[in-house]
């Protein structure tokens, strides 16, 4: 039908559907590619174990830094043709990334992938909220904010399917005619905003990408070339002087990409951090899961994207009862519970071997779930309410920032700890191997002692993190207080 014949609230309907949809396409890639990580260890790529987490990783990196520039591109350049290059972006990334003869090229398509992220993520809001009149914003940007969380069960569900293909090539592959029906669509249903000159802060983003990377380096190469080795200590000394070269810079422009004084405000600083333990907590379960439950249990890629669905139903189910809990029982309570359920669960989870039923790991997922459930409404609800309405769209960036930021760290510690671990579970003979398709390749006829040194270490990972959460969830609790 065409569009001059629909009702203007058709027309608001449909632009809802389409801009969800685009919001569930780079969130779901965010979760879908931990599934492919047992397919590439064993692909012709031959990567290794760092290797597999910078697969995942390059990604969330640029999509976490960028997600905040990305937005005030479109303020400056218009949200809808911002939209729709950061799609076409999205598109050629992953098909870089599906042709890719090696894991460099691989690599640089992820990168792509990832800018075209954020430049994705925040105009998808911007759209929608210069489209819908006042009184429907609210019911929108529920709507809108409900798909990050939807993003990641599709992601693991769709990606799953996809898979089963056997190859994990499919995964980039499939996604691209998606993106590109999502360009059509979007140039057709979308109205175009008027720009405002909001100036750009490249040397912020150029220097934030650059320290994150940095950090990530020195983390995710240490089990390989040494936690004393020039790469590792070059990677925590670049990041330290990068942090600090962003901060001055940050604290000089005029316009800066992320203002480090916001972080006065004790509230944000503390729901900053906790939103960032929170994410780091469940991609680091979402890491582990993918490889636990088809080298451990046995389950076939589909099932195991399936396999972390009770994960998300306390999400689905409870997300819209936690402002009346919070309500209730304090702000701080609520974020005591949910880092309480997040790292007991965590902890439960680590003590699920390969004998342990399914049903078992289900329902510490489901707890897990529920803490993911009281955490993310609770830490949205403080950052947007720690700033005034003038720097809303700030809010919907750190919010962006620190739950890929922390995805990133979560993926990047839990495969250094699976690498340090594995390597030193495995028989004598076998160490030289870092992944286990590399172990299995070479010892075909052990593949009872490589899955139990995977996991073995997959529940010294899943411990390390358990506590790691509990600890951190300790240190922001503190920071909840009302008033602070």
């Amino acid at each position: 039908m065409p569009l001059n014949l629909l009702t203007p609230q058709e027309t608001r309907r449909g632009l809802l559907s389409v801009m969800c949809a685009c919001v569930v396409l780079v969130v779901g890639m965010v979760a879908a590619i931990n599934l492919a990580v047992p397919l590439l260890a064993a692909s012709t790529l031959h990567p290794s174990a760092s290797a597999l987490v910078w697969i995942v990783d390059t990604y969330v990196i640029f999509f976490a830094c960028l997600v905040i520039p990305g937005g005030a591109a479109g303020d400056r350049f218009g949200r809808k043709g911002t939209l729709l290059a950061g799609l076409v972006l999205f598109a050629a990334g992953a098909l870089v990334s599906a042709i890719a003869p090696d894991v460099a090229v691989v690599l640089v398509g992820r990168a792509v992938t990832g800018i075209g992220a954020a430049a994705v993520l925040p105009n998808t809001l911007a759209v929608l909220l210069h489209a819908v009149p006042a009184e429907r914003r609210g019911p929108t940007i529920a709507t809108w904010a409900s798909m990050t969380g939807i993003g990641g069960v599709i992601g693991n569900v769709g990606g799953g399917a996809v898979l089963t293909g056997g190859s994990w090539r499919w995964l980039f592959a499939a996604v691209v005619p998606v993106a590109l029906v999502l360009v059509a669509a979007v140039g057709r249903i979308a109205p175009v905003s008027p720009r405002h000159d909001r100036r750009l802060d490249p040397l912020g983003a150029v220097l934030l990408v650059a320290a994150s990377m940095a950090l990530l380096l020195g983390i995710v190469q240490g089990p390989e070339a040494g936690w004393g080795s020039p790469v590792v200590v070059t990677g925590f000394v670049a990041a330290a002087v990068l942090f600090a070269a962003w901060t001055i810079v940050e604290l000089r422009v005029e316009h800066p990409l992320l203002d480090p004084r916001l972080f006065r405000l004790r509230g944000l600083r503390g729901a900053c951090l906790g939103m960032t333990v929170i994410f780091f907590g469940m991609f680091a379960l979402f890491y582990v899961n993918a490889s636990f439950l088809q080298y451990g249990k046995g389950f076939g890629v589909l099932l195991t994207g399936l396999g972390i669905v009770p994960l998300t139903l306390p999400v689905i189910l409870g997300g819209r009862h936690v402002g009346h809990l919070s309500a209730r029982i304090g702000l701080m309570a609520t974020v005591a519970l949910a880092f309480l359920f997040v790292g007991v669960g965590l902890l439960g989870l680590s003590f699920s071997g390969t004998e342990t039923s399914y049903l078992s790991y289900a329902g510490w997922l489901v707890l897990t779930g529920i803490g993911v459930t009281l955490a993310l409404p609770t830490f949205s609800g403080v950052i947007a309410g720690s700033l005034p309405p003038a720097q809303a769209g700030v809010g919907t960036g750190l919010q962006a920032t620190t739950r890929e930021f922390g995805s990133a760290l979560g993926v990047a510690v839990i495969g250094t700890v699976l690498t340090a671990r594995f390597t030193a579970a495995l028989p004598a003979d076998l160490r030289g191997a870092h992944t286990v398709a590399q172990a299995l390749a070479d010892a075909p006829g052990r593949a009872a002692d490589v899955v139990a040194a995977f996991v073995s270490a997959a529940d010294s990972g899943l411990r390390l993190i358990g506590v790691a959460v509990l600890v951190l969830g300790a240190i922001v609790v503190p920071q909840t207080r009302k008033g602070s």
